[in-house]
């Protein structure tokens, strides 16, 4: 009988060990998926996707996220372990802690600790979760099953909405937080985001459009829109000679809604990257939007022995 008991608790924690639930948190949506930690795979079938009220009340917001979180276990018939999670900030990851306010998302949990709040709802040990920066996740992700799986040193952007930027460093990931830098008559975001482009367009044109996808359409037969990809190429080109003479990346990793139009702009900055005498490869993401829910569980392979020890 004690061998039995034995057997199933060592099996549990095995569980525990091979699977992580990788979860990527946005302002409308939270993704899960089951990642198999030996495989560097996500198991397919526990792929689950819900919308999000960010305006709704902490509670509100906590049993939706849990009931995906459920969802996604369930689905392959795993029990509830380890979650890396993928939040953006301002936020204390390690604590758990919330100090987003100022643009109507979660603000409701606006110096609260998610993590044991999460973890009550759960029933699980607060140390089960691991929180980080969904930028430094991006590139987590593509460090521990992507395009960078061969490098020490490198650096990635997240091109779409807004910026997002990481560095590793001999295998330590943080968040590069350049989103606000200078950067010509503004900061980075302004020039490196899908408002850039739509603001562009109306001053060429005066005409709207939604999203730089409508815009690479149009590429082929409009001069307008080739000299709008050829002004982005420039600016990323500028923006990505200073972060990568700042940091000696081996290479350069892009990800982001935006790269889906990469074969319209990345030519143009490799040129003027290797005109300022920077030859490091440009990779561009090929886990795409799971790359964060896969970093996010990608963290706990690189968790120090004394806290894997600890749960």
């Amino acid at each position: 009988m004690a061998q039995a008991i034995y057997r199933s608790i060592e099996a549990e924690t095995m569980n525990k060990i091979n699977y992580v639930l990788g979860i990527d948190i946005g302002g409308s949506h939270i993704t899960a998926a089951v990642i198999d930690m030996q495989q560097r795979n996500i198991l397919k079938n526990s792929y689950t996707r819900d919308r999000v009220n960010s305006h709704g009340t902490t509670e509100q917001i906590i049993k939706t996220w849990c009931t995906t979180i459920k969802a996604a276990y369930k689905k392959v018939d795993i029990q509830i372990g380890r979650l890396g999670i993928a939040m953006p900030g301002p936020f204390d990851y390690e604590n758990g802690i919330s100090y987003i306010a100022g643009n109507d998302k979660y603000a409701a949990f606006y110096g609260l600790n998610v993590k044991d709040m999460l973890a009550s709802e759960l029933q699980i040990s607060s140390n089960e979760i691991l929180m980080s920066n969904d930028a430094s996740c991006f590139l987590a992700g593509e460090v521990f099953a992507g395009e960078a799986r061969n490098y020490s040193n490198l650096i990635g952007i997240t091109l779409g909405t807004g910026l997002g930027s990481a560095i590793c460093s001999k295998g330590k990931i943080i968040d590069a937080n350049l989103w606000c830098a200078p950067f010509l008559d503004g900061i980075t975001e302004d020039y490196l985001s899908t408002r850039w482009f739509l603001k562009r367009y109306y001053e060429l044109t005066g005409l709207n459009i939604l999203n730089v996808r409508e815009l690479t359409l149009l590429y082929d037969e409009s001069p307008t829109v080739r000299k709008i990809f050829t002004e982005f190429s420039q600016n990323l080109g500028l923006f990505l000679k200073d972060f990568q003479q700042d940091n000696v990346a081996e290479a350069i990793i892009i990800g982001g809604n935006i790269a889906n139009a990469s074969s319209r702009f990345i030519p143009g900055v490799v040129k003027y990257l290797q005109s300022q005498g920077i030859a490091s490869p440009i990779h561009i993401s090929q886990l795409n939007e799971d790359a964060a829910l896969v970093g996010a569980a990608g963290c706990w392979a690189v968790q120090p022995k004394e806290t894997v020890e600890k749960l």
